[in-house]
């Protein structure tokens, strides 16, 4: 069984990241970019959902959405938010907290320019997050997007990219009887890294 100990860590989280998403992407089937994305309201009440990695680095972890949804309402009052990642079949969980911020109109604009036509066109077509009447209604909207954008498809200007920028990141490596491994990196002043084990 895989273990995590400090002797054999990056220095870096996002160097450690990078380490095992390389081996979840060789061993995970399906999403391994996939990672829950956790928010709150101004008034505190905690909403999760699945969103897509779209790209890390040393800035952060980048996803896309529509920022007329109920995800996009939460963090414009409330800028922090916490990822996490989880490969069972590495029995491995990466779980990230820090600041959300819109990533610049041209990267969201490349990324929205990579995207499937049919994905394009449900961006402009879904008003995310509001109660439409049926199945119906939502196609009808993709067909008056399909109408309106026969040729290339912009990117609208309510969709785009969100970058968190870790202040914390935690690394979980299951062992044997649930003496897990779990160690942490903070950032402190000066953007430096303090790493710690935590029980598990």
């Amino acid at each position: 069984m895989a273990a995590l100990l400090e002797h054999a860590l990056e220095r870096d989280p996002i160097a450690q990241f990078a380490r095992w998403y390389d081996e979840a992407r060789a061993a995970v089937p399906g999403h391994p970019e996939a990672m829950a994305l956790a928010t709150a309201g101004r008034g505190g009440r905690p909403a999760v959902r699945m969103v897509l990695m779209k790209d890390y680095d040393a800035g952060g972890f980048v996803f896309f959405t529509n920022y007329a949804s109920r995800k996009a309402a939460e963090l414009a009052g409330n800028a922090r938010a916490s990822l996490l990642f989880h490969w069972p079949a590495l029995e491995r969980q990466v779980r990230i907290e820090g600041r959300v911020t819109r990533v610049a109109r041209r990267e969201s604009d490349a990324y929205f320019a990579t995207r499937p036509r049919g994905s394009q066109l449900s961006a402009w077509a879904s008003p995310q997050s509001e109660t439409v009447a049926d199945r119906a209604a939502l196609e009808a909207l993709y067909q008056a997007a399909q109408d309106r954008h026969p040729g290339k498809v912009p990117r609208p200007s309510h969709w785009g990219g969100y970058r968190l920028a870790p202040d914390a990141v935690e690394f979980w490596q299951g062992r044997e009887d649930r003496l897990h491994d779990r160690v942490c990196y903070r950032r402190v002043k000066g953007g430096h890294w303090t790493i710690d084990r935590l029980a598990p």
